[in-house]
């Protein structure tokens, strides 16, 4: 049984499905005396707003062109700044492999001046 609908009609419904969320997250969390109760009105009102910007997506796609936006912040990447050149004899992966190591082994000195009792706390 299918029932039309428009889609004036449907915005008007998702619309009062977000006031309602609203309206009742902060009602829930003003009378609420336990902090689980609480909880649950915040998760009323979470997905009120998640209600509301699913309502409110279609404008602001149109308003603020996100199409240019959601692309470039999803390309977003680090990228490692490469090494110094050990040579061209040593493979890089070599390379890489025994400057972690290196890296390690500092951290490993450190932490263990770090230690109470440790080597490095005699040291001056």
């Amino acid at each position: 049984m299918d029932i039309p609908i428009s889609s004036r009609d449907f915005r008007c419904l998702q619309l009062a499905c977000v006031a309602l969320g609203l309206v009742a997250g902060s009602i829930i969390i003003g009378v609420s005396v336990s902090k689980a109760a609480a909880a649950v009105g915040g998760i009323f009102i979470g997905a009120a707003s998640l209600g509301f910007l699913i309502l409110a997506y279609p404008f602001l796609k149109a308003r603020f062109n996100l199409d240019h936006i959601l692309p470039t912040i999803g390309s977003l990447r680090i990228h490692p700044h490469p090494g110094p050149d050990h040579g061209e004899g040593r493979s890089s992966t070599n390379g890489n492999k025994e400057g972690a190591r290196s890296s390690l082994s500092t951290v490993s000195r450190t932490l263990e001046k770090l230690k109470p009792g440790g080597r490095g706390t005699a040291e001056g």
